[in-house]
């Protein structure tokens, strides 16, 4: 199985209303350290792709903005609302209330 089907398989996890960060995904995966790739693997993904790629935010709880999303950062934020999620004032969210956590068993690989 490759890296980044590895990721993609995580991230089909993450139920709608809860995010995980690029860091805890790569944990996840069993790619420690990793959080790079995730980014590198999400941003390979199609908008209308089964993986649930808006639920993976920055470890601050922010969308991380880049000009190449053409828009689909904006997107994101759209996507991760209607799944019940409020972002604070500063446009970010709560991890201690939306963080997945995810069941132990997943992490045997």
């Amino acid at each position: 199985m490759s890296k980044y089907q590895q990721i993609y398989d995580v991230v089909r996890k993450i139920p709608p209303g809860k995010v995980l960060s690029y860091g805890q995904v790569a944990e996840l995966a069993g790619l420690y350290g990793k959080a790079r790739l995730v980014g590198y693997a999400l941003f390979r993904v199609e908008i209308a792709s089964d993986i649930p790629w808006q639920r993976v935010v920055n470890a601050k709880g922010e969308i991380s903005y880049s000009i190449a999303r053409s828009g689909g950062d904006y997107l994101q934020k759209t996507l991760l609302e209607r799944e019940g999620i409020q972002f604070t004032p500063a446009n970010r969210i709560d991890l201690k209330i939306y963080r997945w956590q995810a069941p132990l068993d997943l992490m045997d690989h």
